[in-house]
């Protein structure tokens, strides 16, 4: 359950009471966008809403779709099959499949590089993802966009983009599209901590304000940029307060609870789809791996890893709820044999499609025609209504 949380705290981690409660020092009542909470994993003994077990076996096998694919990517980069960067979104599932789990048909998603996750969720085919990862002519890039380039238009997937924040500014234009054309969707736009102080985020969240964009600015915060801590990184407590200057409410999320992503998503897509602007999630979260398959990962020590996994786990924390409601351990163990199999299939699919032709080296590059015929393209496939 979502909980109205006070506004500030304190060095000792003391929240002030005169805005949290309304009031000024004054007295005088004064209107605050407070940051609303939703705590983590609750205790066994603690009632919360919860949707039917159907919804939530789904969840739980979109989840373990995305880890299962992670690790095989992983075994393959390993392999030497899979070149270049490759970022691993393994502890990080509950928020892109909590979020896709409340969006409509036609709302538009756009990330970073860590991305294998949500092109998943979005309902791309592990086939696909995975001959792109291995650079093959039946990847959703062709095998020309690698691990960090994807792209499905029909899935409303606005790609993996290599340059941190690159994608911000970007996912405001999907919303303006939205906008424009009146099709009541939003944009899920990804970001994580590490692209938070970047400008060109402040520049966007101006002009989402000022439009009222319907744009959901999703920060995953895995708690390092790379291999810099958020608290040396990012001044401040909540990076779900970024948007205050601004006027843009946010909310601190715990990523690491699948149910608690899908009570605040729905919250701001609403507050989006009623055309009030954008909105600010931030994804309190943890990844398992290093930043990218190249990394050591020697900042953090491997109790603090293994200690969120043991705690924490997205997977294993629905896995228990799904039990004390009376769901079947061989329901749960046939869907683990399922994905299994799956991403299998997956990686043999990848593996058994050939390269691109050299010749595809030239497609995709220049519209024939040139800006002209690329505007005219455009307002045919976007009339103004």
């Amino acid at each position: 359950m979502a909980t109205r949380s006070k506004n500030t705290s304190d060095k000792d981690g003391k929240t002030a009471d005169s805005q949290s409660s309304g009031q000024s020092a004054s007295g005088k009542t004064a209107k605050t966008n407070s940051i609303r909470r939703v705590p983590g994993r609750p205790p066994k003994n603690k009632m919360v809403d919860k949707p039917d077990a159907n919804t939530m076996l789904r969840l739980y096998e979109d989840m373990l779709m995305i880890r299962r694919f992670e690790e095989k990517a992983g075994q393959l980069y390993g392999m030497g099959v899979i070149g270049g960067f490759c970022h691993l979104y393994i502890g990080q599932e509950a928020i892109v499949v909590g979020m896709q789990s409340v969006s409509r048909e036609g709302d538009s998603v756009i990330t970073s590089y860590r991305d294998h996750g949500h092109m998943l969720a979005c309902g791309m085919t592990p086939n696909g993802v995975m001959a792109e990862l291995t650079g093959r002519k039946d990847g959703y890039s062709k095998g020309k966009g690698g691990s960090m380039h994807m792209f499905s238009r029909e899935k409303s997937f606005f790609g993996g983009h290599g340059i941190v924040a690159a994608q911000v500014p970007i996912g405001a234009g999907l919303a303006f599209s939205h906008k424009y054309r009146d099709t009541g969707g939003v944009s899920m736009t990804y970001l994580g901590d590490g692209a938070i102080n970047q400008g060109q985020v402040y520049e966007t969240f101006n002009m989402a304000a000022l439009w009222k964009l319907p744009v959901v600015f999703i920060i995953e915060n895995n708690q390092y940029g790379m291999g810099t801590s958020v608290s040396r990184a990012a001044a401040g407590r909540a990076l779900a307060d970024r948007g205050k200057a601004y006027g843009i409410p946010g909310m601190q999320v715990d990523g690491m609870n699948v149910l608690a992503v899908r009570e605040a998503g729905a919250e701001a897509l609403t507050y989006c789809r009623d055309g009030k602007g954008p909105y600010i999630l931030e994804m309190q979260t943890y990844r398992y791996r290093g930043h990218s398959m190249s990394d050591p990962a020697k900042y953090r020590t491997r109790e603090e890893v293994d200690t969120m996994r043991k705690q924490r786990d997205p997977i294993d924390s629905l896995r228990e709820i799904l039990l004390s409601e009376g769901i079947e351990n061989d329901t749960i163990k046939a869907i683990d044999a399922k994905i299994k199999a799956d991403v299998i299939k997956a990686s043999d699919f990848a593996l058994a499609s050939p390269e691109p032709d050299p010749e595809e080296l030239w497609t995709d590059v220049i519209l024939e025609g040139g800006v002209k015929c690329a505007i005219l393209s455009l307002c045919q496939h976007y009339p103004r209504p």
